[in-house]
């Protein structure tokens, strides 16, 4: 559910970013006031308010889960940005990206049939506390 809401909030908000300056002037990082005055632009405030629950999810993902577990599975967002770039904002996709984007889609493939946890060895001080820890249980062992 969260990888989901990964593949959803993102490429959502990318494309309400884009629907949002599109309409705008062109600005720069010297123009801060510029800036500011985008957020107030209703596209852009609805994208940035879908990339706030993109991080969230992300973050969430992230505690249970291995960053090269996340990170990949949340790369088939790349296939919904390029639908919604293309049909919603009008924009061109050459064939090459399309390769591009079917690559990337195999790839989630391959990454998704993994396990999303890597289960490490305990190391350092922790290892040492838990091999010194008494058992665990009603106190009838031997």
């Amino acid at each position: 559910m969260v990888l989901l809401l990964i593949a959803i909030c993102g490429p959502l908000g990318d494309t309400f970013l884009s629907r949002g300056m599109a309409g705008l002037p062109p600005i720069s990082l010297a123009q801060p006031l510029l800036l500011i005055t985008a957020i107030f632009n209703p596209w852009v405030a609805i994208g940035i308010a879908l990339l706030i629950g993109f991080f969230a999810s992300y973050l969430t993902a992230l505690s249970f889960a291995d960053l090269t577990f996340v990170l990949p599975a949340t790369a088939f967002g790349y296939v919904f940005i390029a639908l919604l770039a293309h049909f919603w904002l009008h924009e061109p996709i050459s064939l090459e990206r399309w390769m591009g984007i079917v690559l990337i889609a195999i790839g989630v493939g391959f990454v998704s049939q993994g396990s999303s946890f890597t289960e490490r060895p305990a190391t350092g001080s922790h290892a040492a506390a838990v091999e010194k820890a008494p058992p665990m249980g009603d106190g009838t062992e031997a």
